[in-house]
């Protein structure tokens, strides 16, 4: 009797401490094939009742639920490393890297339109190489350096700075304003680093020509909202098309797949790249070759409540290749570059 007893309490023991599960539908890695696995419930993320990312017949659809007086992150990291082989074999490489604080506040929601501040909190690049390593940070003093210093006051003067942003619930961007008081702030920092007005007026064009309405757009555009309009499912994959060269010839295919959305969040896997584009050139005896080809892969997750981005991770690789022959001598050389492009690292 004292035998089943222990036997009846180990029983009840081992019911006990089994922990709830629930089901979760999601991409196998390996297999690519579609499956349901058991997660433990309280390891489960609370999931709102109408969340920004949910689905409908198994479609799911990407939409925003942005708290007013909220204010979300968007800080974007990239980092480059370069290295070089010389036609004598010799290899040399230098790493670059750069930080951007940036955040979203919620200023007011009608319409299905939201009233967004843009703030450009800090800016922070590391650059290494020949065994030197230059830091310029705008969350710390002026360095001493002259020449330093000149370019951490411009980079200075693109922060600490907000811009109007309206973007609807569905992630499309209506309008960026505010950039006039920026303009006229980077001016004034150009004009306390030259007297050249020719250098300044260059100055401000470069700047001008990569901080635009335009310009801000397409990068917010491309990491805020991901998913196709008409949704995907679980499983599905699309592709989008980017020109990369000016008459359309080179082009960046990137194929994104819709991994899997429960526990709170929803997972985007991309890939794809340039294929390896060849010239060769032939001028008398001398014949000239380039070849280079870009891989990239990452992964994008998604806040599936507010449908903000939690992560982004994307590793890109681009390989070069460049050789000069006459027939009876060569050189070649090669450059690869790896980059690591993070957001809300």
């Amino acid at each position: 009797m004292k035998k089943i007893t222990a036997i009846a309490l180990l029983s009840i023991l081992i019911v006990s401490c089994k922990k709830e599960t629930a089901k979760i539908t999601k991409v196998d890695e390996k297999t690519g094939k579609v499956i349901t696995v058991d997660v433990p419930k309280d390891s489960l993320v609370e999931v709102k009742e109408n969340p920004a990312i949910t689905d409908s017949l198994g479609v799911y659809h990407q939409t925003f639920k942005l708290e007013k007086g909220k204010t979300y992150p968007f800080t974007t990291f990239q980092k480059q490393v370069m290295s070089i082989t010389a036609p004598d074999g010799k290899s040399q490489s230098g790493t670059s890297e750069g930080t951007d604080e940036v955040s979203f506040t919620i200023d007011d929601f009608k319409n299905n339109i939201y009233d967004i501040t843009i703030n450009f909190i800090s800016k922070k690049t590391v650059q290494t190489g020949n065994g030197k390593t230059l830091v310029i940070d705008t969350k710390q003093a002026a360095p001493k350096d002259e020449a330093i210093k000149k370019e951490w006051a411009m980079q200075k003067a693109l922060t600490e700075n907000k811009l109007q942003m309206k973007m609807d619930n569905k992630g499309k961007i209506i309008s960026i304003t505010g950039f006039e008081p920026v303009y006229a702030k980077i001016t004034k920092t150009l004009s306390g680093l030259t007297k050249e007005q020719k250098v300044i007026q260059g100055m401000q064009e470069n700047m001008k020509g990569s901080f635009n309405e335009k310009a801000l757009k397409e990068q917010f555009s491309k990491n805020i909202l991901v998913l196709p309009t008409k949704g995907a499912k679980i499983g599905e994959q699309w592709t989008e098309t980017e020109n990369m060269s000016a008459d359309g010839k080179v082009k960046l295919k990137t194929t994104y797949t819709l991994s899997s959305v429960g526990n709170g969040v929803a997972t985007i896997t991309m890939k794809g790249g340039i294929p390896m584009k060849s010239d060769k050139q032939t001028q008398g005896n001398m014949t000239h070759s380039m070849s280079s080809e870009l891989d990239q892969s990452g992964k994008i997750l998604f806040d599936q409540n507010t449908g903000w981005i939690k992560t982004q991770d994307i590793n890109v690789k681009t390989t070069q290749k460049e050789s000069m022959t006459d027939g009876k001598q060569s050189q070649s050389m090669s450059t690869t570059t790896t980059t690591t492009i993070k957001v809300n690292p």
